[in-house]
């Protein structure tokens, strides 16, 4: 049995490769009724991932901190703008006793921006993986972090922190960044990365979503660029519509497209390429600590 994604994602002519499965499966159904029953927060219910039937059934999941409202306003996100409400300083505990309960083999914690906070979000940061470590000691752990602004003390953080990967995310090619990432830099992006590396992040991670209007060469050109940052990791995916209010899909880009980005990915040194229409930055993350 097969559904499609919700109506107001995509515009009509929808291609016939982004249908995706109903979640099954006994994991599955058990981690629902766990997040049902306890209010767990997890972006793969509150994004509605099409991925999510397979991620849960293979023990992975991915939270977000730090509320719900972010400080920036890029064009592809659906994650509310504006005034964030208070730290909650007591969501490290919250998150990792989510963790034990669904009994996630691998999580993937990300946020939104906080560039109202002096800190940017990142003592958060630290205090949820060290809490998380003390209640899911087996549990290993992937940061999506954003850029802090390419504060160094507020990356040090992370980099003490000390999870199997660090990810933080293109998102697009550098032409189209300003449009899509509008507080975001391409440079500066590049830069996060590359310092993670350099101060011994043992895996590094990048994403980006293609049908916004790049061409073939500016992919590969940034495919180039992540590589000479040392990006171990990189997720190609299809962009798609939140709502009429934000960016357009220009395009659908072809499964044979998307492999080939996958090759030649892999020929210029990643260890890792998940490039396809469903992909995600969390798709298949467990593999990734490899």
């Amino acid at each position: 049995m097969e559904s499609v994604l919700e109506p107001n994602v995509l515009p009509t002519g929808k291609p016939k490769w982004l249908k995706v499965k109903l979640p099954i499966g006994q994991k599955y159904t058990e981690l629902r009724g766990l997040v049902d029953k306890y209010k767990l927060n997890t972006i793969c219910t509150s994004g509605s991932c099409p991925n999510m039937g397979e991620c849960w059934g293979e023990g992975t999941a991915t939270f977000m901190i730090l509320g719900n409202v972010c400080t920036r306003s890029c064009g592809f996100c659906g994650v509310k703008t504006g005034r964030p409400e208070t730290v909650d300083w007591d969501e490290p505990e919250k998150v990792a006793r989510s963790i034990k309960i669904m009994n996630i083999k691998h999580a993937v914690v990300t946020s939104v921006d906080r560039d109202d906070l002096k800190d940017m979000g990142s003592i958060i940061w630290l205090e949820t993986v060290r809490a998380i470590r003390r209640m899911n000691p087996n549990t290993t752990l992937e940061t999506l972090i954003p850029d802090f602004q390419g504060n160094t003390r507020n990356l040090d953080r992370i980099v003490e922190a000390n999870p199997e990967v660090v990810s933080h995310n293109m998102e697009t090619v550098r032409r189209l960044t300003r449009e899509v990432r509008i507080q975001a830099k391409y440079d500066k992006s590049l830069e996060v990365l590359r310092y993670l590396k350099e101060k011994g992040v043992n895996r590094t991670k990048s994403g980006i979503m293609l049908g916004l209007g790049e061409t073939e060469d500016e992919v590969i050109q940034t495919l180039h660029d992540l590589r000479d940052a040392n990006v171990d990791v990189v997720t190609i995916g299809q962009y798609l519509q939140p709502s009429k209010k934000h960016l357009p899909v220009k395009e659908f880009i072809t499964p044979d497209q998307f492999a080939k980005y996958e090759k030649i990915g892999l020929k210029l040194g990643f260890r890792h390429v998940e490039s396809g229409a469903l992909v995600r930055s969390s798709y298949k993350a467990q593999k990734h600590i490899l």
